[in-house]
């Protein structure tokens, strides 16, 4: 999360930042010279990864991609570390065929990716290459596509995508905690393709984009598409149309709220309320029904949230009142197609 905290007072984080900046450099050089090890695993890896903390659209990603590669013939399995789970060690999340464990135990992007994904498994385990080990002699896939990793130097990835969120600003990119980067610009030129999302929302600043060409990456740019059906927790389902001019009152809890709630403002809808939690929030009752006690929630048509939230959320509304607004990540024409041969690249 970006650092709540403004004007002078925001200075104060600047020597952690510095320190931040001082552990990763000197890891990833210890990576560079091979002093740290870094395992293959025996088929192809493609790693999505990000330079920013949250909010970039790596599960739309991923979801994209193991769709286009099983589109195409391929056989993929995804691996994640499951951040926020309440479990450790190796989870089977899905097998491909139904899912095997909740939200609590996969971690709530995985989860979501294992309701979205048909055939294909979703397995979680902070030990990336325990993970792909596992995933290999259980399913055999002959590709494996590794989320959230780019900074996970341990296992050893054939194609390094890094996503840059066209909404990010330029204090956005500075160190941690006193902006939202986990490591300098500079470290992106260890990536194969950089990928601005959801540029149909805005354009990156000037001084951001000067300093990513900078790196000498192939670059491509995507969108963030609106599904245009809505869909309850229990599989009902609502267009996206029939949410004009009704009161809506919408939540999240991701990594890019702003993003999430200007698609939600663009739905006609009439907006009687907003609130951002922090990303990967785990809702409970007592925080609901503060909600639902406002009084200018009461006549509230429906509360929209994302499809991530939707099931964290659910046991503490009516079926019919709370909807997810589901995204699509979407490359360009030409960006697809330099995507796919690049993938195909390593595969064949």
């Amino acid at each position: 999360m970006t650092p709540s905290l403004s004007g002078k007072s925001r200075y104060l984080l600047f020597p952690l930042a510095l320190f931040y900046w001082g552990a990763v450099l000197w890891r990833n050089l210890f990576y560079t010279i091979g002093f740290f090890v870094t395992r293959h695993l025996p088929v192809p890896v493609i790693s999505v990864g990000n330079l920013t903390v949250g909010g970039t659209g790596k599960t739309p990603a991923v979801i994209y991609l193991a769709q286009k590669l099983q589109e195409n013939g391929f056989k993929p399995a995804v691996l994640s570390r499951g951040y926020g789970r309440r479990t450790t060690g190796t989870v089977v999340v899905s097998d491909g065929e139904k899912c095997l464990a909740g939200w609590e135990k996969g971690g709530d992007e995985p989860y979501l990716m294992a309701k979205r994904l048909s055939g294909i498994p979703v397995v979680v385990d902070e030990l990336r290459y325990r993970g792909g080990c596992f995933i290999v002699e259980k399913f055999h896939p002959d590709v494996i596509l590794l989320d959230d990793a780019f900074q996970h130097r341990a296992l050893a990835r054939d194609l390094d995508i890094v996503l840059l969120n066209s909404q990010d600003s330029p204090e956005a990119y500075k160190m941690l905690p006193y902006g939202k980067l986990r490591e300098p610009p500079f470290h992106l030129r260890r990536a194969d393709l950089l990928i601005w999302t959801k540029r149909n929302l805005s354009r990156p600043p000037v001084s951001v984009r000067s300093r990513v060409a900078q790196q000498s990456v192939p670059t491509l740019s995507s969108r963030l598409l609106v599904e245009q059906e809505l869909r309850s927790s229990d599989g009902m389902v609502m267009s996206l149309a029939g949410l004009k001019g009704k009161r809506v009152f919408a939540f999240c809890g991701v990594g890019d709220p702003k993003s999430f709630f200007s698609i939600v403002e663009e739905t006609s809808a009439d907006i009687v309320g907003l609130k951002a939690f922090d990303d990967h929030h785990h809702y409970n009752k007592e925080e609901m029904e503060h909600i639902l006690s406002d009084p200018k929630i009461t006549e509230v048509d429906y509360f929209i949230t994302t499809e991530k939230d939707l099931f964290k959320a659910a046991p503490y509304f009516e079926s019919d009142k709370l909807y997810a607004l589901g995204v699509e990540f979407r490359p360009t024409r030409t960006g697809e197609k330099e995507l796919l041969v690049m993938v195909k690249k390593i595969l064949e």
